[in-house]
């Protein structure tokens, strides 16, 4: 258990960030979902609608420290790929 009162605040502090940066992974996951939904569909337009909304809320989250770079990099690249591929 803590015992300063500086760590006390860091325990509340991380309490608090957690659930910003669940719910944040959580918007960024539904939006990854609807382009890979669009994907199942078929639907090329809507996919690459669904894309353009994706990458900046993946850029968002890098930049809020939720997730890697590369991670970041990686998932839009792939989605890219696929909805490329989708003719």
């Amino acid at each position: 258990m803590a015992n300063t009162p500086q760590a006390k605040k860091r325990i509340r502090r991380n309490e608090r960030r957690t659930v910003i940066n669940k719910n944040r992974v959580s918007q960024i996951r539904t939006k990854i979902k609807s382009v890979e939904a669009a994907l199942e569909a078929g639907d090329k337009s809507a996919a690459a609608t669904a894309l353009a909304a994706v990458q900046p809320e993946l850029a968002r989250g890098v930049a809020r420290g939720v997730f890697h770079k590369n991670t970041a990099s990686r998932k839009f690249s792939r989605l890219t790929k696929r909805v490329a591929a989708l003719a």
